[in-house]
């Protein structure tokens, strides 16, 4: 029998499998369509084979990161959650994801659409004010948000790489909205919560008392819808504005919560907080033998790397003290082959 594919996602907190909406959105479509994953959850994207999450490496040891090309594979080897939909039901499930990524993520104009596209690939299906509430907001981006990834990630990366996604986060709403000066600011607080509140309604009316949006089953439908909302109703935002609009929406928050519960009964059940004992579903790259090496080696190679960043963008130079002592330059190995190694 075939291994299964391997499905890279970032760990969860806060009751939810996962932290990341892309995540959860890969990961809802697989457990509603029962598709045999082999689950990585990990805290260091450069231990991804793409570099990004979510990631899935096929058997064919294809890799893939857009939520949308993993679960086109996934129908492709027949996991297919929409298999019962009519056709009808099928158009609907389009448009509203459509719906949400005009809403959720809104595009003022067609260009920036497709250049967001083209530079995050990874990320296509983000919400404006999610990016917002989460990573530009400056209370919620310093008290949540930089916190729980500078407690999450390995040493040296966690004190540059949230600062980076930050900066790639804040680009990426510029290219969005069209505005490369765009800043944090109020009038685009209530823009983005205007757009995102009204996609949310449009959602409640249409879930209406069922179960899922399609009755009694899960769809794809479900598993985006799932993946935007469940980050919102969980995290501990000081400035949560949008999420006490979707607790007011009963309807779709008993749905997140019956998703949880039904699907990821065991994430519900972990208490949220900084890494504690308890090992990840799937297993995560830093519980394998040699642990200790693993991780010292990976923090030698990452320091390395911020060493020849630094001296090769002029922010660290060295005095010209005697020239024999520059002849021969360290030999820095590249980061790929340790992460490879972790890999095994």
């Amino acid at each position: 029998m075939a291994a299964p594919d391997e499905l890279f996602c970032w760990e969860g907190d806060w009751g939810l499998p996962s932290i990341s909406v892309d995540c959860l959105v890969v990961l809802a479509y697989a457990q509603f369509a029962g598709a045999p994953l082999k689950l990585r959850k990990i805290s260091n994207p450069w231990r991804s084979p793409s570099g990004f999450l979510p990631a899935l490496r096929t058997n064919g040891k294809e890799t893939l990161s857009r939520p949308s090309d993993i679960i086109i594979h996934l129908r492709k080897q027949k996991y297919n959650a929409d298999f019962d939909l009519s056709a009808k039901e099928g158009a609907d499930s389009l448009a509203f994801i459509s719906l949400m990524e005009e809403k959720l993520m809104p595009a003022l104009v067609r260009k920036p659409t497709r250049l967001v596209r083209k530079t995050f690939p990874h990320t296509k299906h983000g919400s404006c004010f999610q990016i917002y509430a989460f990573w530009i907001e400056p209370k919620n981006y310093v008290d949540v948000t930089r916190c729980w990834y500078a407690a999450h990630m390995p040493f040296p990366l966690n004190f540059f790489l949230p600062g980076r996604m930050q900066r790639q986060q804040l680009e990426k709403l510029r290219l969005l909205r069209g505005d490369e000066g765009l800043e944090a600011g109020e009038d685009l607080e209530k823009e983005l919560y205007r757009d995102a509140a009204e996609c949310m309604n449009l959602l409640s009316q249409r879930l209406g008392s069922q179960k899922f949006f399609f009755g009694d089953s899960p769809s794809s439908l479900d598993a985006y819808v799932f993946g935007h909302l469940a980050p919102i109703l969980k995290s501990k935002l000081p400035n949560g504005k949008l999420q006490q609009h979707l607790k007011s929406l009963d309807n779709l928050t008993n749905f997140c919560t019956n998703i949880l519960l039904l699907y990821f009964p065991r994430d519900g059940q972990e208490s949220s907080g900084p890494k504690g004992s308890s090992q990840p579903e799937g297993g995560d790259f830093d519980h394998v033998p040699h642990k200790r090496r693993k991780q010292f080696l990976s923090a030698l190679v990452a320091l390395g790397a911020m060493l020849s960043y630094a001296f090769m963008t002029g922010m660290v130079s060295i005095q010209h003290i005697q020239q024999e002592a520059l002849e021969e330059p360290p030999d820095l190995q590249p980061l790929g082959s340790h992460e490879e190694e972790g890999d095994g």
